[in-house]
């Protein structure tokens, strides 16, 4: 039976239910907004260079392998092994303070050896799977955009800091971006097409920001952590321990062996303190092994230890110069503090779950990247449409962001060509270059431009990789990732074609 005329009447009066979200004040979202875009205009290049670093960042390890592709690529290797490898190495540099053994893992299958040289330098060696050292791995493309994402290339501990407090501004911008929009999740599939194009570009970058909400805490929480530990661990230190940072370092570094520089009667048998591991710990796979003062009396190695299954950096393990166990830190058995502690790292870098999470970071800090990029255009075609144009910051912005990836892409190439790579340098010419450019032209001529250069120097370093490793590439990731560049330049070119230009043809 139909309703009557009277009750449809009177379900449209009948006064709607509480709202879920109590209302703001108008005067809280102005105040908000203004904050949201203080922060974010004060940050804005510092937000946008960690983030996009740090999408290229969560494949470190990808890239560590695709510079030196020719292997030996390596699933498993014997305790006796790994010790033959330290062996050998010591035999090369005897004088080594510190050694890096670094272990077969599923997104590193290789056994390398890093330590002094007896110049003084650094040198990082990869052994087969007996042991031997085969060659050198230098990668020095993948240490640059190591370092560019945690220290922006500045002295560790001021590098640290400026990143970690990128890390809280980019916290406070989220929290405030969506305290003074109150509608965003109500929203969140709405878009004004069609339209003007600063409203269609807003709507993007807050969809995009609620959309990618989750990860977007996640990573700029952890980044903020790890950026500023040294000042947290100063803190505590001021707290407990009257001031000492070392002994609140020593709290995550497990049980101390005493530092006595006479020679031991030998070298610390590595494999020895592998074999005893794997019968104590039958569920965790050794990652890294680091030796510290090796045919020192005080010797001693530090074994982390990884479970499958576990959001954890790993487990650490101390072992004496007898190769004796002498306990771990906790980080996987400890407090709950511990462990919250231990995944910082993974959960900040998309390191655990495989590939389809380390995907669904890079895509995801991309598109954090592109959120921090539209939030300033969009700032700046508001001043425009209120009559207060900044044409010449317009074309700065344009080309800021898209210098990295043009930067990107020929430090790559010149440090795949180079015999000396300086790949720091050819960064931070390429971006004064590219921000140089900004005197000339609009800033849709600019992004098409220099987005097609990118387009061209993905695709060279590509084709020159494949052309320099094709007969020695033994390990997959090579080709991987040269298609995966390939792939990339075809994107950017195709952004540059004219709307509707592939439909008409």
């Amino acid at each position: 039976m139909d309703a009557s005329p009277d009750k449809i009447a009177a379900a449209k009066t009948k006064p709607a239910g509480k709202p879920i979200w109590p209302k703001i004040p108008a005067e809280f979202v102005r105040a908000m907004l203004a904050g949201h875009s203080a922060l974010g205009l004060a940050f804005a290049a510092l937000i946008y260079l960690v983030c996009f670093s740090g999408s290229v960042a969560v494949f470190t390890q990808e890239f560590t392998r695709w510079e030196r592709p020719e292997g030996p690529v390596l699933h498993a290797v014997s305790p006796s092994a790994v010790d033959a490898a330290v062996q050998a190495t010591l035999a090369k540099n005897p004088k080594a303070h510190d050694l890096l053994v670094r272990l077969p893992t599923p997104d590193h299958p290789r056994l390398s050896v890093h330590g002094d040289d007896a110049a003084g330098g650094e040198r990082t060696y990869v052994a087969d799977q007996a042991g031997r050292l085969v060659g050198e791995a230098q990668t020095p493309w993948t240490e640059f955009q190591t370092e560019l994402h945690t220290v922006l290339h500045l002295p560790r501990a001021w590098g640290g800091f400026v990143v970690g407090l990128t890390g809280v501004a980019l916290l406070s911008s989220l929290v405030s971006g969506v305290l003074s929009h109150p509608r965003v999740f109500r929203d969140a599939f709405a878009f004004r097409w069609g339209g003007s194009k600063r409203l269609q570009e807003a709507d993007l970058h807050n969809r995009i920001s609620v959309w990618g909400l989750p990860f977007h805490l996640a990573v700029s929480l952890t980044g903020a952590f790890l950026g500023l530990t040294t000042i947290i661990v100063g803190v505590l230190a001021l707290a407990t321990f009257k001031g000492d940072a070392s002994k609140a370092y020593a709290l995550f570094r497990g049980p101390t062996v005493v530092d006595d520089p006479r020679p031991a009667a030998k070298v610390i048998d590595v494999g020895s303190a592998l074999a005893d591991i794997a019968a104590r710990y039958p569920d965790a796979q050794p990652t890294y092994i680091y030796v510290e003062h090796p045919g020192e009396r005080g010797q001693h190695a530090i074994i982390n230890l990884a479970t499958e299954g576990r959001l954890s950096r790993g487990e650490t393990v101390v072992v004496d110069g007898e190769s004796r166990i002498l306990g771990e830190v906790g980080y996987e058995s400890g407090s709950l503090g511990f462990r919250v502690l231990s995944a910082m790292t993974p959960l900040h870098f998309g390191w655990f779950g495989g590939w389809p999470v380390k995907i669904a970071y890079f895509l995801l800090g991309l598109g954090l990247t592109a959120v921090t990029a539209s939030g300033v255009a969009i700032w700046l075609a508001r001043h425009r449409d209120k009559g207060r144009p900044a044409p010449g910051w317009e074309r700065l912005w344009t080309a800021f962001a898209w210098s990295q990836p043009f930067a990107y892409a020929l430090s790559a190439l010149v440090s795949l060509l180079s015999p000396t790579p300086a790949p720091v340098a050819v960064w931070g010419l390429a971006t004064l270059f590219a921000c140089g450019s900004a005197v000339f032209g609009t800033p849709r001529g600019l992004s098409i431009m220099l987005r097609r250069i990118s387009a061209g120097l993905l695709a060279l370093t590509a084709i020159a990789h494949s052309a320099s490793y094709v007969s020695v590439m033994a390990d997959p990731i090579g080709w991987a990732i040269d298609a995966a560049l390939l792939a990339a330049a075809l994107t950017l070119a195709l952004t540059t074609l004219p709307r509707g230009y592939l439909i008409r043809r």
